[in-house]
């Protein structure tokens, strides 16, 4: 089997070719930073240093000769930026690579999503796969929903490619470049005070990031799998995030931490302002409004078809996923 991960430069795709190398499968990783597909390559991965946005039609066929499955991680996961950026990086990207895959021959198709489709600022306890906000919060949920759309429509243009899209909540683990590295730029900002809407008190699904690959590996090796589904994908333990940040933060790394009960809506005003100024600045702002919502409300996600359908039970804990990152963040700094 040969395995093509995109995005494999980023947090999740360096474990998914970490773990597929493991396993002993012919890996072919894509990504942008040549450095770590220097590494990659030193790990036995063969990498192909590619922009799926501007990869012309030879220099896909290329990367996809011989690739019997896709793990599509490649994506622009931010909640700020230029509409224009958005929409190259998740649709236009996805929807060349994944017709490009079903011309090649591909058998599976990985693709990977987010729950910020579900995001509607208010409690969601229990949401399963069909469900979708009303209205995109930002343009990081609109562009993701299209490219969920573009795979599923691929899908049905080519039977003999089977496709199936995982929603992982909140990714953390080794190598993780977006959720844990924010809050410790937070951190040290604040001077060890982390201010947090309602004290940290919603109570959020995470995923430690062995887990999604678990999930994709099932995916792509589950003979009788229908196509086109998606997937919810996380530990199954829900708890509050102020709980586990002092795990991560407190217990495990010895950080001296104190969590700020902030008011929603102060917090929401602050980043209003914030994000009036970086449409001048060019910059992403320290603080969004969407991110104050995704830390002021409730979301777990139900995993009952991913249990039925892929048979997949996380392997790794919250316990175990958080002292694992920890190791992880002492050893690399």
């Amino acid at each position: 089997m040969r395995v093509l991960v995109t995005g494999a430069t980023g947090g999740l795709g360096r474990n998914a070719v970490d773990f597929l190398l493991e396993q002993g499968v012919d890996v072919r990783a894509t990504g942008r930073n040549a450095q770590v597909g220097s590494a990659l390559r030193q790990r036995g991965a063969q990498f192909m240093g590619l922009d799926l946005v501007t990869a012309d039609g030879p220099a896909l066929r290329a990367l996809l000769d011989g690739v019997h499955a896709v793990w599509h991680c490649a994506a622009l996961s931010s909640p700020w930026g230029a509409r224009e950026r958005f929409q190259d990086c998740n649709v236009r990207a996805t929807s060349r690579l994944v017709q490009a895959a079903g011309e090649c021959g591909v058998s599976r198709f990985i693709h990977v999503s987010t729950p910020a489709i579900y995001f509607d600022y208010s409690h969601r306890h229990g949401v399963n796969e069909s469900f979708r906000a009303r209205r995109p919060v930002n343009h990081y949920a609109r562009t993701k929903a299209l490219a969920e759309d573009a795979v599923q429509e691929a899908g049905l243009r080519f039977p003999s490619m089977r496709v199936a899209i995982l929603r992982p909540r909140a990714i953390f683990g080794p190598h993780d470049q977006v959720l844990v590295p924010r809050l410790q730029e937070m951190l040290r900002r604040h001077g060890g005070r982390l201010p947090l809407p309602r004290g940290g008190r919603a109570v959020i699904d995470m995923t430690y990031v062995g887990n999604v690959v678990q999930a994709m590996w099932l995916a792509t090796l589950r003979a009788e799998l229908s196509s086109g589904l998606a997937f919810n994908i996380t530990n199954g333990e829900p708890a509050p995030i102020a709980e586990v940040l002092h795990r991560l933060f407190t217990r495990e790394l010895g950080w001296r931490m104190q969590i700020l009960d902030i008011p929603p809506l102060a917090l929401a005003a602050a980043a209003t302002v914030m994000e009036c100024q970086a449409l001048f600045t060019r910059r992403e702002p320290r603080l969004t409004r969407y991110s104050v919502g995704v830390l002021s409300y409730d979301m777990t996600l139900d995993l009952a078809r991913a249990r039925a359908l892929l048979g997949y039970e996380p392997a790794v804990s919250l316990e175990l996923g958080i002292a694992r990152t920890a190791d992880w963040l002492k050893s690399h700094g």
